[in-house]
This record gives C-alpha cells, sequence and structure tokens, in this order.
C-alpha cells in the first residue's frame, strides 16, 4: 500500500449581518484547487468549521493532512479534543449546554478518521494562501449581496448599481 498523500490546506471563513462564506485552498504535488461556498445567517465560527468539513470532503482518498486557519474555536477544538469530548457527551458541553453547530463537528471528526489531520493555528498577516481563501470568501459574499439586491428589485426594473 502506498504512502498517503501529504495536502495542504488553507481555509477561511467570514460572516456578515446578511451570510457567510468561506474559502479553501488545497495543495498538493505542487497543484492548487480553490473551494468556496456560503450560506445566509451564517457566523465566522460556522463558516471555518464549513469550510474545513468541505475542503476534507474534497480528497478523494485518505491523505495526511496539516490544515491551517486563524480560529481558535475549530483549531482547539480538534487539536485539544474538545470536539470528541462533546460527541461523547451527546453533543453537550462541558456547561452543559447545546454544542454550537455540532452537525458540522460529527462531519469534521468523522472527516478525521480517514484523513490523518493535523490542525494549525495561522497568523492572520502574510500568507498568500490565506489570503487567497479571504478573497475566495468575498467574492461568494459579494454574489450573496448582489442576489439580495436583485431579489428586491421591483419587477420591472434594474437594480441600482450607484452608476450614473
Amino acid at each position: 500500500m502506498s504512502e498517503p498523500k501529504a495536502v495542504t490546506i488553507y481555509t477561511r471563513g467570514i460572516a456578515t449581518p446578511g451570510g457567510g462564506a468561506f474559502g479553501a485552498l488545497l495543495v498538493c504535488d505542487g497543484r492548487c484547487k480553490e473551494l468556496s461556498g456560503g450560506e445566509t445567517g451564517a457566523s465566522n465560527n460556522r463558516m471555518d468549521l464549513l469550510a474545513a468539513v468541505e475542503a476534507l470532503k474534497a480528497l478523494k482518498r485518505p491523505c495526511r493532512v496539516t490544515l491551517y486557519n486563524t480560529n481558535g474555536y475549530l483549531i482547539d477544538g480538534m487539536s485539544k479534543g474538545w470536539a470528541a469530548r462533546w460527541q461523547e457527551a451527546g453533543w453537550v458541553t462541558g456547561e452543559g449546554k447545546p454544542t454550537a453547530h455540532a452537525e458540522l463537528w460529527d462531519a469534521l471528526l468523522e472527516l478525521c478518521a480517514v484523513h490523518e489531520v493535523e490542525f494549525v493555528w495561522l497568523p492572520a498577516e502574510g500568507i498568500d494562501e490565506y489570503a487567497q481563501c479571504h478573497r475566495l470568501a468575498r467574492q461568494v459574499i459579494q454574489e450573496q449581496v448582489r442576489r439580495v439586491v436583485e431579489s428586491r428589485a421591483e419587477p420591472g426594473t434594474a437594480p441600482d448599481r450607484g452608476g450614473r
């Protein structure tokens, strides 16, 4: 059996009052794959979790992964074993409260059973790959805003694009 491929993944989740988005960059053997997506009404934490889940789901076979993100909730939740403890406790925190985003934590734990994943905290500044993930997420947010503006335009009129 061959050695699992080494994959580096950078992820970024962002949120605005109207919606959230993520960008992910997967790097393997000098090749890059970009992913992005979003949800309405989502938080930064949810988008960072979704970015990690979607990036890992994109891998076609078990891999050795280093996943970078700036979100301490995601990084600590996985590397310090919080998510596994929440799962064992029936998705209840140590304070007895329901675990936020339990379905994403559950999916992440399942994917980590397939892949060997190291979660690494990343400083937010000066990393080109992280900046690319941010650009991907911003493009999704811009598309979400465009759709909202167009849906609010009166029938038969074009939305105001600010130009004259």
